[in-house]
């Protein structure tokens, strides 16, 4: 057979490899900050190290870095499954993958030194942000591409995921990022006062939505069948839960603000949509919850499926939470606590986190040609440091958070404050130490998984020179695609 039918796994074990190193460096900075609370000795006076500095570093660096790398490896992992197709344009796939780990670098070192933007989730300065946009495109010219060159009619449903995602991100980080630059290090954003809050958290929300949920909801329908080797519990459900997930997320944002100078309206419309967006996720939360029935002995014999149950429970929690923190008196008492914190947190740590370490567990062997991991009891210890790490940190914030919240409101008879701001700090200090050692034990597990990728792509070159080529296997009359069917 031709080379050329041999599919493209290259650019995904690159996209393999950085996800990895990323996520070490992106949690290391967050490990570091949330020391630096603790103990602010810690700064050493430098302004470049301070946590206003490295607090973007973190988030940066362990959602576009690490997430956007395992979301771009998986991406053209799958289409090419579920298509029985090569990647399109092998020249632009390798692009995408170094233009992006260039895009990344670039961010990392800027932010520290105060080249920012000060907007949430998109502090890159406007030249970085125009790269990312290039890069972007290339991205999705790559995906649709390959969608166009399948030799199966059928659109497997991680592919819309996967397209919703490449499509409303593009579009997000255009509007946001629309500026006008003054310089290379500065640029004043074209939008003003509440205007500008309300486009930042439009985008900001949804990048969330788009970045953090549609794109691993994608990774989620095509790991999680083919892992717990079941067909998907409901394929229409599916569908149905793209479509009211994409139609409703989009105007969820406003919840960001509420209590602002927002007019009253708009966050009432972001309170009610993101009561309504509760349905479609709990409905991806149990469909893929629900493929594993008949093959719930797998979570105890298979880590990559311990860490996948585990992200669909806490996908389902989070976004509970996220609709009731956004009802207005829920808010009142949440609002600027460290409770927003834990609740960002089960969500990546939980979700974000879990389903793409057992997505990269599932995927590793097949894309290196092994028939497994290195080390399984390597992949449970990773699973038990990362699950007691995020329930420490998540804990510690929840309770933090409402501690805050009741204590900034507490009045005295004559309605002055109960308490002083820093009372509440003293109060809550104790928290942000188990949070710390939270962090610790989830960092640990990172550093553990990077040794288990090694020695798996170890075992590969050791044994093969280079990973086995896998055929891609010729359709079958009528056939719909299942990741059941794909190598």
């Amino acid at each position: 057979m031709h080379s050329a039918e041999y599919y493209n796994d290259k650019v995904v074990r690159q996209f393999l490899l950085a996800a990895a190193v990323w996520g070490i460096v992106g949690m290391s900075v967050g490990v570091y900050i949330a020391a630096e609370l603790m103990w602010p000795a810690l700064n050493f006076d430098l302004p470049w190290i301070t946590f206003s500095r490295l607090r973007p570093d973190h988030t940066f660096g362990v959602i576009f870095a690490f997430g956007g790398s395992a979301l771009m490896g998986t991406c053209y992992y799958v289409v090419q499954r579920t298509g029985h197709a090569r990647l399109a344009f092998d020249r632009l796939a390798g692009f995408t993958f170094w233009g992006w780990q260039t895009i990344c670098v670039l961010a990392m070192v800027s932010m520290p030194l105060g080249l920012t933007t000060s907007k949430e989730y998109a502090e890159p300065e406007w030249w970085i942000a125009l790269f990312t946009a290039v890069v972007w495109v290339c991205f999705g010219v790559v995906f649709f591409g390959s969608l166009a060159r399948r030799r199966i009619k059928h659109i497997y449903v991680a592919n819309w995921y996967y397209g919703a995602f490449i499509i409303a991100v593009g579009l997000l980080h255009v509007v946001n990022h629309l500026s006008l630059p003054v310089s290379w290090t500065k640029s004043y954003p074209i939008y003003s006062g509440t205007v500008d809050a309300m486009v930042e958290w439009w985008y900001g929300h949804n990048a969330v939505a788009f970045f953090l949920t549609a794109g691993f909801l994608g990774m989620m329908y095509y790991f999680v069948p083919r892992q717990a080797q079941q067909p998907l519990w409901s394929y229409r459900f599916s569908i149905v839960n793209f479509w009211a997930l994409i139609s409703v997320y989009m105007w969820a944002g406003s919840h960001h603000l509420m209590y602002t100078a927002l007019p009253d309206w708009v966050q009432s419309v972001g309170m009610a949509f993101s009561l309504v967006l509760l349905m479609p996720s709990w409905g991806s939360a149990a469909n893929g919850l629900l493929t594993f029935n008949g093959s719930w002995h797998k979570v105890k014999s298979d880590p990559a499926v311990k860490f996948m149950v585990m992200a669909l429970v806490f996908y389902a929690a989070a976004t509970f939470e996220g609709s009731m923190m956004a009802i207005k008196t829920v808010n009142s008492l949440s609002h600027y606590t460290d409770w927003t914190i834990a609740h960002v947190h089960s969500g990546s740590l939980g979700w974000v986190a879990m389903i793409t370490i057992g997505s990269l567990y599932a995927m590793a062997p097949r894309a290196l040609g092994r028939p497994a991991m290195h080390s399984v009891r390597s992949m449970n210890l990773h699973f038990w440091l990362h699950m007691a790490g995020t329930l420490l940190y998540v804990c510690a914030m929840w309770a933090a958070g409402i501690t805050e919240g009741e204590m900034w409101r507490a009045t005295l008879p004559d309605g002055s404050l109960k308490y002083g701001f820093l009372d509440s700090l003293i109060a809550v200090k104790p928290m942000y130490l188990i949070r710390w050692f939270g962090g610790v034990l989830i960092v640990a597990g990172m550093w553990v998984m990077a040794w288990n990728l090694w020695h798996t792509a170890a075992d590969a070159r050791a044994r093969l020179i280079k990973p086995i080529p896998v055929p891609i296997p010729e359709p079958e009359p009528h056939q719909v695609p299942a990741p059941l069917a794909a190598a």
